[in-house]
């Protein structure tokens, strides 16, 4: 079985993103700022460009994510990725009180769970096999965290500092949750920092 892993582009403050969903061109402006191509699974509409130490990340993190729990708010705010999420072909189970109307299923599977996170989660686990579950940013992280189902915490740093928006981990009430040092990636305008969470005895 793999691990469940939260992963996000952060501000130097702790957002995810701005004051009125703003800040996005400086928190991911890392994945255009090298010269290493890494194609994602809709390379005509995505193609990242890093350097060196990014590139294998994102090589690494492809390859082992098999299965995707985001919010409703991710899935709209994208528009559902044009049916086809940059990771691959992999499950995508969309935690939501209600299931868009209309909406048709083109090339990954997206599954609306309406049951919790924490369903969700187990149905991704299980649609993964031995690879890793990818925790979509936002308040479902603190809701993995609370019920215990986070493995590992990926932080994509970002040197700015935003001043305001929606935070990584708001909303945490099982505080405080320990994690191991990080492993340290540094890259071109970011530095990836992998947070191992420690067992509890």
């Amino acid at each position: 079985m793999g691990k469940v892993v939260a992963q996000a582009s952060v501000s130097l403050d702790g957002f995810i993103a701005g004051p009125g969903s703003s800040g996005f061109d400086r928190l991911f402006a890392w994945c255009t700022a090298g010269e290493v191509a890494t194609p994602s699974a809709q390379p005509d509409r995505l193609t990242y460009r890093t350097s060196a130490e990014t590139a294998g990340y994102l090589r690494d993190t492809m390859a082992r994510t098999g299965a995707l729990v985001v919010g409703r708010g991710q899935f709209d705010l994208t528009g559902g990725w044009s049916g086809a999420h940059p990771i691959g072909d992999v499950p995508v189970f969309v935690v939501t009180h209600q299931p868009p109307a209309g909406w048709v299923n083109t090339v990954t599977p997206f599954t609306f769970v309406t049951d919790g996170v924490e369903s969700a989660i187990r149905q991704a686990v299980v649609a993964a096999g031995a690879r890793d579950v990818g925790v979509g940013p936002g308040s479902l992280v603190g809701q993995a965290l609370d019920l215990g189902l986070l493995d590992e915490l990926r932080l994509d740093l970002v040197p700015v500092v935003l001043g305001g928006g929606v935070r990584m981990l708001d909303g945490v009430g099982s505080a405080p949750v320990d994690f191991g040092d990080p492993e340290v990636i540094a890259g071109t305008g970011v530095t990836h920092l992998i947070y191992r969470s420690v067992p509890t005895i």
